[in-house]
């Protein structure tokens, strides 16, 4: 049997929709109840769905007064504030395309992509970097301004027209601009259920910022569009204060990156009677903090794989967990293949993870790039770069991009799936896997690490070969004092190498 996986479908999208419109219908129906509170140290900033649906319009009817007209693109270079999903959302109401960016990018960064965008305008916060020369910039006083202008009507249509542009994180190469249709947000029911099981009374906490997309997507947009209520933390909030709140807020589900996880184990996680369990997305989440998650909150952590161009499709669930360290299943209605050079391989081989082209949560292509949109595809199916195998049931088990894939001896082994070994080992806090070139064409596995104190090489040595095949254990131990990560917090396994201290 091959490794293609499809059960269910989606229902098809209605043939005039608004991403903005769908988002917000939900909460009509209990226009006082709380759609967000952005939760601080003490106290917290409340809006109801009227309140949002009214901003968002209001801010829609300011983006046409300044003269945007639907299909063009607005620059979003805003901070970690409110302020980020109402422009987000205001913009997509009236067929504005929103570029949501993050506030680390540099001025170098954003001019790159302005050249390539030719926004009509641009959004900035203060002290948000950005060309000083960039035109029709949009300032926060006058953006704030527009929130109680009279409601915007939503601009309806082609669910296959473009909706906003998202930008790839770069870590294997230079960021691309991801371009969505509105569809994207209808294809998100998929998950919702697939993933968290989200219901209107469940209460979601999102560790991330507002400007981060895993935030925007499952912290706010999906709780929305369920009419449930978003817990979005303060800037100010430190992690150590994220389980008082979470208690405090009776969040029922919380969302973060595994390294947030890893940080609340060193905090009291008791007495969050409320949550029912935790989703986790961005890098694989191991085992061993998912264990150790699960004895401190008696609750479980599903995670799930998604991309820029697809947001998430592969996932665990409260009804269909995760198995022996999988990432889970394809959701219902996902059409999901593991491919080698021919079509898809057979079970259980490794192969590219691929997604349907027929997926309305995929992409329309990288902008001004027809080429290597195509070569995104074999056929009908979008490559995405990350490689895994399947089980007969559907389990996918995720073995790492194919770009960080080493080579043993001839063998290729998973950086992933040493990490998942080692990670085990007292006294690691996190853990990084790659290869590194000790002298001219002779590369071997190494592992860097972070710790509270420095290891016993050759207790870690002996662990590695307790618990892995010779030939996938790391020839080198070296501890560093923080972890390479990119702005969403991915680990830059390809910035270790240059970590390596060759003296030792």
């Amino acid at each position: 049997m091959l490794s293609e996986f499809a059960q269910g479908t989606c229902p098809p999208c209605p043939a005039s929709f608004n991403l903005a419109d769908y988002v917000l219908t939900a909460g009509q129906a209990t226009p006082d109840k709380i759609a967000l509170a952005v939760l601080k140290p003490f106290g917290a900033e409340r809006w109801s769905f009227a309140k949002l649906r009214a901003a968002v319009l209001g801010i829609g009817t300011g983006l046409l007064q300044q003269g945007l007209a639907p299909g063009d693109k607005l620059l979003m270079r805003l901070g970690n504030t409110v302020d980020f999903p109402l422009v987000y959302l205001g913009a997509i109401a009236v067929g504005v395309v929103p570029v949501p960016t993050s506030a680390q990018l540099t001025e170098a960064d954003v001019s790159r992509m302005y050249e390539e965008l030719r926004p009509r305008a641009v959004v900035r916060g203060d002290g948000v970097p950005c060309p000083e020369t960039a035109p029709g910039q949009i300032d926060l006083q006058t953006l704030r301004s527009w929130r109680t202008l009279p409601a915007a009507q939503f601009d309806h249509g082609n669910p296959n027209r473009l909706a906003y542009i998202v930008y790839t994180s770069g870590t294997s190469g230079r960021p691309r601009a991801v371009m969505h249709a509105h569809r994207a947000v209808w294809a998100r029911q998929m998950m919702m259920q697939g993933w968290y099981g989200l219901t209107p009374e469940d209460r979601v906490c999102h560790a991330g910022a507002f400007n981060w997309t895993f935030t925007l997507g499952s912290g706010l947009l999906d709780p929305w569009t369920r009419g449930a209520t978003a817990l979005i933390l303060d800037a100010q909030v430190s992690t150590e204060q994220i389980p008082l709140l979470l208690r405090r807020n009776e969040a029922s589900i919380f969302a973060a990156v595994p390294g947030v996880y890893r940080h609340l184990l060193k905090s009291d996680l008791s007495g969050m009677t409320k949550l029912r369990h935790g989703i986790a997305a961005g890098e694989k989440l191991s085992e061993h903090l998912r264990d150790q998650w699960r004895q401190a909150t008696g609750t479980e952590i599903y995670e799930a794989f998604g991309m820029s161009e697809c947001s998430t499709f592969i996932s665990g669930n409260p009804t269909r967990p995760a198995r022996d360290g999988a990432l889970g299943v394809p959701q219902d209605g996902r059409r999901v293949a593991i491919l080698g050079d021919d079509g898809p391989v057979p079970l259980n081989e490794p192969g590219v993870i691929a997604i349907h082209r027929s997926d309305p949560g995929l992409t329309l292509g990288y902008l001004g790039a027809k080429d290597e949109t195509a070569s995104r595809f074999q056929g009908d199916w979008f490559l995405t770069g990350d490689l895994g195998r399947m089980e007969a049931d559907g389990q996918v088990h995720y073995l790492g991009r194919s770009d960080d894939m080493m080579n043993a001896g001839g063998f290729r082994v998973s950086p992933l799936e040493v990490e998942r070994a080692l990670i085990g080992f007292a006294g690691i806090k996190e853990l990084g896997v790659t290869e590194v070139e000790v002298k001219p064409d002779v590369r071997v596995i190494a592992a860097f690490y972070t710790s509270d104190e420095t290891l016993d090489e050759n207790a870690l040595t002996a662990f590695a070969g307790q618990v892995l095949p010779r030939y996938k254990q790391p020839r080198i131990f070296q501890q560093i004092p923080v972890m390479p990560r990119n702005p969403n917090g991915k680990v830059l396994r390809k910035a270790l190498p240059a970590l390596w201290d060759n003296k030792n």
